[in-house]
């Protein structure tokens, strides 16, 4: 099975690379969508193969139900992956889909474990938070999307466009939110954590916790910015991915 056969489903490939020696799959954050990923697969391309995973929910999959428990999703991913197994594959994640991409690395273990792991924007696992955002009001929950600026500033001046993609969004913290992490074997992969230095989400000391759940190389990279750094600091970030990736 090719990306072609899945690709209205779970897989969206923005600038295939089929020569390419490595494929890096991208996973959203809480109410993102795959286009996210958008401009590192043109900007990667051709020298690494770029997918990003749509969640159902959203988008043109608005009409599925969505995925409220975080290894279930995992558990989801690691399914479509297994019929693209042509080539070691990456994974990248920011905020929520970092997690995602922690869970579906220690499902790949058991076979071909990942070529790396890029976590954006996530405190480790073992990091725990008490937070209730999915709990909020509409108004709550709609105040804490703006105050990140995890969508498009357009999006955002939209009030009927942001409260029809409020389900998701709610989905996507609480599932976040009532993650529990299942202490196990760590990661054998190499491990690169990327977050803003002014990340209310994610603090340094957090995110440097990564390190614990991996006997693989780890790297820490602190870029200026907030919980969406890798907007502005998006050249940065992809030297980071090349250089990693051309080690792997």
């Amino acid at each position: 099975m090719t990306i072609h056969d899945i690709a209205s489903t779970w897989v969206r490939a923005y600038a295939p690379a089929p020569a390419a020696a490595i494929r890096l799959v991208c996973l959203p954050h809480a109410g993102g969508s795959a286009s996210f990923w958008l401009p590192v697969a043109k900007a990667l391309s051709p020298q690494v193969d770029v997918v990003a995973i749509q969640y159902p929910g959203r988008q043109d999959r608005r009409h599925e139900p969505c995925v409220d428990n975080l290894p279930e999703l995992a558990l989801r991913v690691h399914e479509v992956l297994g019929e693209l197994d042509d080539r070691p594959t990456a994974l990248l994640g920011h905020s929520m889909g970092a997690t995602v991409a922690f869970e579906v690395a220690r499902l790949m273990e058991a076979r071909r474990p990942a070529a790396h792991l890029f976590v954006s924007g996530r405190r480790a696992p073992s990091a725990k938070r008490n937070e209730t955002v999915h709990q909020r009001d509409d108004d709550g929950l709609l105040a804490e999307v703006r105050a990140l600026a995890g969508t498009d500033s357009r999006l955002l001046q939209d009030e009927e466009i942001m409260r029809m993609a409020l389900p998701a969004v709610r989905n996507d913290y609480r599932a976040a939110e009532t993650y529990e992490w299942t202490p196990g074997e760590p990661l054998s992969c190499p491990v690169t954590a990327l977050v803003g230095d002014d990340d209310p989400k994610a603090h340094v000391p957090e995110v440097e916790a990564w390190a614990r759940h991996t006997t693989g190389p780890f790297a820490l990279e602190v870029l200026p910015g907030g919980h969406f750094f890798l907007v502005d600091q998006s050249a940065r970030m992809l030297d980071v991915i090349r250089t990693a990736l051309a080690q792997s």
